[in-house]
Formats: C-alpha cells, structure tokens, sequence
C-alpha cells in the first residue's frame, strides 16, 4: 500500500512538473509573439514617421536597377547616371508623390470648363458608332473606375476584342495611349476607337457628319470653341480634354505623403515601404502615375499560339526588340479596375502579386519551331522577389490605398 502511495505522489508531482513547464514554455511563446508584435509595431511606427514625412531624400534609396537610372538619365538630358548629384536627381524624378491638384493640360489644348462638358457628352453619345449602341463609355464605365471589369472588351455587334479595356483615370500623364503605344496623345488616342471595326465601326468623318445635324451640338460646339462647324479635330479635342480630367480625388494615399501620418494602417505603410525596396514595383511604377510609361514584356505574349498571340508594341514599331512589350500601366485607383493585365488574365490582383513574385511567366520556343520575328526574352527587370505571405498581404493592402 505504501508503494502504490509512493507510485501515485510520484505521478501526481510528475504531472505538476510537466504542466509547469508546458504553461511556461506556452507563455514564453505568447510573450515572444507578443515581443515580436510589439518589434515590428515599433518598426513600422518608425516607417511611418519617415514616409508621412515630406521629404523624399530622407527616406530609404528605391531598389531601382542600374539600367533604369540610365534610362531615365538619357530622358533627363543628364550625361550619366553615377554622379551622386545625377543620380539624386534622377531618383527625385521617380520618387512616389501625392496627386497634383489639377491634371497637365497641353498648350495647344487648354483646359475650358465647356470644353469638358462637351466632351463628357460626346464620351457618353452612343451616337458616335456605327450602330448607335457604343459608346466611349461602353467600355470605360465611370462606375468601374473607367474600365469594365471584362477579360477583353466588346464592342460593334458583339466583336470581342483582343484586350483589357483600361483606365481613363490618370490619362492625362504620360505620352504614350493604348497598351501598344499607337498613339501619343490623348487627341489621337480619341479617334481611334470610332473607327475600329470591333469597337464603335464608324469613322471620324462620318461621326463629324452625323451630329453636325444635331442643333444641340451645334450650340455646344459654339460655347466651347467660338465656332459651329464641327470637325473631328475640335471633337478629338473635346473628348481629351473630358479624359485629361479624370483624376481620382486625394485619397489616403496622398494624405499620408502630405503628412497625415495614420492614413495610412501599419499594413499599408509595410506594404508600402516593400513597393519601394524588396518588391522592387518602383523599376517600372514611378512617379506620380505609378508609372514609367514605357514597355515591357513579361512573358504574357503567347507568341506561336494563334489564338491567344498578341505581339504588342512590336505591331505598332516592328522592331525585333517590342515583341511581347506592353506599356505599364499607373496602379491609382487599381483595385477598382480588375481583371488585371493587356489581356486580364488576373481577375484579383493577389494572383498579379504572386505571378512577379514567382518571377513572372518564361516561355520558351517550341522546339524546331522557326519565329520571325524572333521569340523575345522576358525583361531583365523581372526576378524572384520571395516575398512571404505577410509580406504579400501587406503590398496588396498599400495597392489597394491607392
């Protein structure tokens, strides 16, 4: 009996001892996670005093690639990227900033206020296509961010198009229009789809023809321009300067880099600091558009397969070296505009997130196959970025700040 006692003390501390030690070892883990949370609280806080702060030369160098300074340098007329006077320029050119007030607006097109309401009209008139049934606004929803949330867009009796509708937002920036860059101004760019016969199927002229005979356009002609003969030079004018408009308002974004340092959650301040520097966003969306306005391919060409193909900026120059390029798009307001992409392949943008952070797409020929033009490289600019999970929530919270 005073064995089986004995036996039963034994166990009983033994049971205490084992308890003990699993309530401290789960403690010193709770206090840990707690320490740990307390440490990353304090580093972001320390972010968040240093990007809410105006100035842009305290803050942390962008990770932005040798090629890309130099690039830049040439757009700059600088002789070189390297000297640290140049090269402080060149970052203090691509640094991230809050929206202007207002949108640039070209000389030979100035803002009026009746210009604008004119070309909000013809943006809107069905009138301008072949069918009376397309409109400008057909594919660029003000309700949608000004894109409409399809994989392509349709348009004249249903064609599908090749392409992600996208954004008008943000248009006033920037030279080059369309994904392919076909045209480099917004005057340009607003005729184009008039005349495609998978959008609205009609023609400048014909569309000038038909609301000439609308009295109402007459007079709206004469208040923004002084004259009632129309032309598809004054409506191309009408309908860039309604486009150049569209500017999102300030949003916490732009507060926070005006100095409201809690606009911004500690999330999105993380995920901004990683756009910045690990995620290395800041090689290709720049500036004040988020972006750099130039082309790139990663990989998403689908060159030799013909239904899928699109070959880019290389059917607008034709030279080797556009196969598969794209242009970048600005990210304001982005999360209003999925699916993501020329061909919107992304329907969320944690799928965009985890295609950069894989390194993008790497076709390779078909074997034996012979390709004119050649079969491009992706761009240099695209690496693995092993970002963690964490680390991708935060950057998706920041996008969607924007």
């Amino acid at each position: 009996m005073k064995k089986l006692l004995n036996g039963e003390l034994f166990f009983a501390l033994f049971f205490i001892f084992v308890s003990g030690v699993i309530i401290y070892i789960s403690s010193a883990k709770s206090a840990s996670k707690v320490s740990q949370k307390a440490a990353a609280h304090l580093a972001t806080q320390n972010l968040r005093q240093i990007y809410s702060n105006r100035d842009s030369t305290k803050w942390e160098a962008p990770h932005i690639d040798k090629s890309v300074l130099e690039d830049f340098a040439k757009e700059l007329g600088l002789v070189d990227a390297t000297s640290e006077e140049n090269r402080s320029k060149i970052l203090s050119h691509l640094e991230l900033k809050p929206l202007p007030l207002t949108p640039p607006y070209p000389q030979e097109n100035p803002y009026t206020k009746e210009k604008a309401d004119l070309g909000k009209k013809l943006f809107n008139d069905p009138r301008l296509s072949l069918s009376n049934q397309i409109a400008c606004a057909s594919c660029h929803d003000k309700e949608l961010g000004f894109a409409d949330n399809k994989s392509v867009s349709y348009g004249h009796d249903r064609a599908q198009g090749s392409r992600n509708s996208p954004s008008v937002v943000m248009s006033a920036f920037g030279t080059h229009k369309f994904w392919d860059g076909r045209a480099s101004s917004l005057e340009s760019q607003s005729l184009f789809p008039i005349a495609d016969p998978k959008e609205m199927a009609f023609s400048a002229d014909k569309a000038v023809r038909k609301i000439s005979k609308i009295k109402e356009y007459k007079d709206d002609f004469y208040a923004a321009f002084g004259t009632r003969k129309i032309t598809k030079e004054l409506l191309s004018q009408a309908i860039a300067t309604y486009e150049r408009s569209l500017m999102p308002h300030h949003n916490r974004f732009d507060r926070f880099l005006n100095g409201k340092a809690e606009d911004l959650s500690d999330e999105e301040v993380l995920g901004l600091h990683l756009f910045r520097t690990k995620a290395r966003c800041m090689n290709c969306h720049n500036g004040v558009a988020l972006s750099d306005d130039r082309f790139h391919n990663l990989g998403l060409h689908y060159y030799g397969r013909d239904k899928y193909e699109d070959l880019g900026r290389y059917e607008i120059t034709r030279e080797n070296s556009d196969v598969g390029k794209f242009k970048t798009p600005s990210l304001r307001s982005v999360k209003k505009t999925p699916p993501y992409m020329h061909n919107g392949l992304f329907p969320h943008l944690r799928g965009v997130l985890n295609a950069y952070n894989a390194g993008m797409a790497n076709p390779i020929p078909k074997e034996g196959a012979t390709y004119n033009p050649p079969f491009p490289s992706p761009d240099e600019l695209l690496k693995k970025l092993e970002l963690s999970q964490d680390e991708l929530n935060a950057l998706e919270a920041f996008l969607n700040a924007l």
